[in-house]
């Protein structure tokens, strides 16, 4: 795969994921290796719904391993204290003000794999990442998204 993606993280973000590999490796295998060798001993496996459910989730954990190690394969870690304090990039947590409901939001840039809504981490991929990428406090940027156009003003940037 000469095309490989690479993926911007940051160190807390590399670790998070070697957890997971590291989780996904040596505890889950196991217990899906435990489940087949339960459901094989019902017998019959062509009509065996416990070994085709084993097997499934050991397709998915697989497959989500295989996407792990791509993942950290081909990661590029931001050093954090060589991103500059006062402008948006990977790595800052930037507080805007949002017009068009009328608040203050404090989102964390990640790279894409990093990336977490409900805890405000936003990529740096995402159309409200990619226009703040640059910006410093004091400035304002429209950003198109999928309902229209949002327009927000970066109040601060600081480092995470």
């Amino acid at each position: 795969m000469s095309d490989s993606k690479k993926y911007i993280m940051t160190y807390e973000g590399v670790r998070k994921l070697e957890e997971e590999l590291e989780y996904l490796k040596t505890v889950k295998r196991k217990e899906i290796t435990e489940k087949i060798k339960v459901a094989i001993s019902f017998g019959d496996l062509s009509e065996n719904s416990e070994y085709d459910e084993a097997k499934n989730e050991q397709a998915f954990v697989e497959g989500r391993i295989m996407q792990l190690e791509n993942m950290l394969k081909n990661a590029s870690i931001i050093d954090e204290s060589e991103v500059p304090s006062d402008t948006v990039n990977v790595g800052t947590i930037v507080k805007v003000k949002d017009f068009e409901f009328d608040e203050e939001v404090e989102y964390i840039i990640v790279g894409s794999a990093e990336a977490d809504p409900l805890e405000n981490k936003i990529s740096n991929e995402s159309p409200v990442g990619r226009a703040l990428i640059g910006k410093k406090p004091g400035d304002m940027v429209e950003v198109v998204v999928p309902d229209g156009v949002n327009k927000f003003e970066v109040l601060s940037v600081r480092r995470s």
